[in-house]
């Protein structure tokens, strides 16, 4: 293996989520997996507003370390690629500070898990087309932020419509 400077193995450790992206069979979903526990940590301890900033945060990086893999790799937008996971998870979950879909707690980060794999996964308008258009670390990270802020808006939208 050649060597590779010390920017593009941190770029790859950051792109693979810390190795989640590496996971057999669904490596999106493994990634959003991994997200939950430091995003619900940052949501308890510090609040909301950290975990949005760390989302933007993370944002900017994951756009640097998705450009790093595509480069290093020569592909687009690969599976293992789970940044964008993370931020989208997290985007999911900031409602969580405010509302209370079951009992609270581990019910409602699944909750916000699933909201957000269905959204990344299904894709709807227009997540498809930030999907289909955007390219480069942009393109890797802007749909799914999209598909975080729909979960996000949906966790909102089932505390009006559950009993």
């Amino acid at each position: 293996m050649e060597s590779r400077p010390i920017a593009d193995k941190t770029a790859l450790i950051i792109a693979y989520g810390l190795g989640s992206g590496l996971l057999p069979k669904a490596p999106g979903t493994w990634g959003s997996i991994a997200a939950l526990l430091p995003g619900y940590y940052i949501l308890v301890v510090m609040g909301p507003l950290p975990l949005l900033l760390a989302s933007g945060g993370l944002f900017f990086i994951g756009i640097w370390a998705a450009d790093a893999h595509a480069r290093i790799h020569n592909t687009h937008d690969a599976g293992q690629v789970v940044v964008d996971e993370f931020v989208g998870q997290w985007l999911a979950m900031i409602p969580l500070a405010y509302i209370t879909l079951g009992r609270g707690g581990l019910i409602d980060v699944l909750v916000a898990f699933a909201a957000f794999r269905f959204f990344d996964v299904i894709k709807p308008w227009p997540i498809n087309y930030l999907d289909d258009k955007m390219k480069g670390g942009l393109g890797v990270m802007a749909d799914d932020v999209l598909a975080g802020v729909f979960a996000a808006l949906s966790l909102v939208g089932m505390v009006w419509v559950l009993p």
